[in-house]
């Protein structure tokens, strides 16, 4: 049902947040432009990121424990281009806090991006193209903008709220609404701001032949606005405490598994609706990217779900979901749409399944491609519908994994390679095995093109705070590295 992949393309992945900047974090400003450049200058067609919804120094700034699934990160938005629009004046700009140069420090951000948006939003005069953004978002972005400017006001998470208020009671609402309503037109500012950037980075990309992959983060957070609108789709008991929270089994990563403590899904809810809330979350999300990584794919199969207040995820178990009902409705909504699956990990038969029937492009990781025979990673074993990385943002770059290798591993690459190599040379040497793989997509993350070590982790799973830190220096690149690239993908027909 879904047409798989059939180009070969090399692309890279990068999150927006890692690109150079003047203002603390990576945004949607010159130097997002640049990287497209240096994407097609080296004959790359696709540039993954991680997701740009708002995040929160309070649960370690992860994009993957957002406030909105449909809401922007204003951290993103870059303060050059508000200036262009007149809407902050030169001296504003000049007035920049000392960020560090290859480490994002999230805490002065949030603020200062804060204090440039409501400067400019006080010399916004709303115009037809404001109005038509809100027109065409009004089913989230009108409740949206009172659920985070009450957020502001109070300094407190919905379900710390007034009771009525947490249970969206109408005429407790309308009365917030009220008091509310300057902060509500400040946080619709902030989204039409923000995707009016977003797609004229995406316009651009699109027409430099650079296709972008989004990321869809299978839970929201509970903390979301998501979950205070739409409690029943979630196991929530009525209290709107949740009964069980989401997490995976002890693996690799982690002994004890991974708590993440998202509340997991009311699927019979869902399929009540015909999974109308899914169709409306992916039909948005097609509109911001080319192609979707489904995260956590196996997930939608069955999902371990854990008893909320434990302390570890042990004590979990495999919950079956409709996975089939569900991917036929959404092809059937979407049957041209781009879908790429997270199947990393230990994929049982009706994982399997369910990826075979709807010809889902799975992803492999060459670092996992050498601890065991057989392996469904090594490039032999790679199947065409499929997107081959060297490793991944849970992942710590090649050259930071080689080091730590045991000594046995080191020589099975050795072998593989059919010569012994230097830590120096690990990074570009599974680059190169990741471009002559059958599969159709290599994307292969930057820091990896850099050669980086452990000083370019941007996240370790398990690890609730200290992640997603991680900046690019402005000279990243040079003519030699981008002809290696585009060599490449001369090379191996990409």
């Amino acid at each position: 049902m879904s047409s798989g992949l059939k180009v070969r393309k090399a692309g890279i992945f990068l999150s927006i947040s890692s690109l150079p900047s003047s203002f603390g974090i990576g945004d949607f400003g010159e130097e997002a432009y640049n990287f497209v450049d240096f994407l097609k200058n080296s004959g790359q067609s696709i540039w993954q990121i991680l997701p740009i919804n708002p995040t929160s120094e309070k649960f370690g700034n992860s994009p993957y424990h957002a406030l909105s699934l449909y809401a922007g990160n204003y951290i993103l938005i870059n303060p050059e281009k508000l200036h262009q629009e007149g809407l902050l004046n030169k001296e504003e700009l000049k007035d920049i806090p000392s960020f560090p140069k290859e480490k994002i420090e999230y805490k002065k951000i949030y603020k200062f991006k804060e204090m440039l948006l409501r400067k400019a939003y006080n010399r916004f005069k709303p115009d037809w193209e404001y109005e038509k953004f809100c027109q065409e978002n009004k089913d989230w972005l009108e409740d949206y903008a009172f659920f985070e400017a009450l957020r502001l006001k109070t300094d407190k998470e919905w379900k710390e709220w007034d009771e009525d208020l947490k249970k969206r009671k109408s005429s407790a609402i309308k009365s917030a609404k009220e008091k509310l309503k300057e902060e509500i037109g400040f946080i619709k500012f902030i989204q039409f701001i923000f995707f009016k950037q977003w797609f004229a980075l995406k316009n651009y990309a699109n027409s430099k032949g650079i296709h972008i992959i989004g990321d869809l983060p299978i839970y929201p957070a509970y903390e979301s606005f998501e979950v205070w609108k739409n409690p029943k789709i979630f196991k929530l008991d009525k209290e709107l405490k949740p009964c069980t929270v989401a997490g995976v089994p002890p693996d690799y990563f982690s002994k004890t598994g991974q708590l993440w403590g998202n509340p997991v899904y009311n699927w019979r809810k869902l399929k009540e609706t015909s999974f109308e809330w899914w169709i409306k979350r992916i039909e948005h999300n097609l509109k911001l990217f080319d192609f979707i990584r489904l995260d956590h794919f196996r997930g939608f199969i069955a999902y371990w779900e854990i008893p909320a207040g434990e302390k570890t995820a042990v004590n979990g178990k495999w919950i079956k979901a409709p996975a089939e009902e569900f991917f036929e409705r959404i092809l059937k909504t979407f049957p041209s749409a781009g879908f790429i699956v997270e199947d990393l990990g230990e994929i049982t038969e009706d994982v399997k399944y369910i990826k075979n029937k709807f010809d889902f492009p799975g992803m492999k990781v060459l670092e996992f491609a050498f601890y065991k025979s057989k392996s469904p990673y090594l490039l032999h074993n790679c199947e065409r519908n499929s997107v081959i990385y060297t490793s991944t943002h849970d992942l710590p770059p090649v050259k930071a994994w080689f080091k730590k290798l045991d000594k046995k591993y080191k020589e099975k690459i050795f072998k593989y390679l059919g010569k012994k190599i230097k830590e120096r040379e690990i990074s570009w040497e599974m680059i190169r095995l990741a471009y002559m793989s059958r599969s159709a997509f290599v994307i292969i993350p930057m820091q990896d093109i850099l050669s980086l070590g452990e000083e370019a982790i941007i996240n370790t799973p398990a690890k609730p705070f200290g992640n997603w830190e991680w900046k690019m220096s402005k000279n990243y690149f040079s003519s030699e590295l981008i002809e290696k690239l585009h060599e490449y993908v001369l090379i191996f027909e990409r």
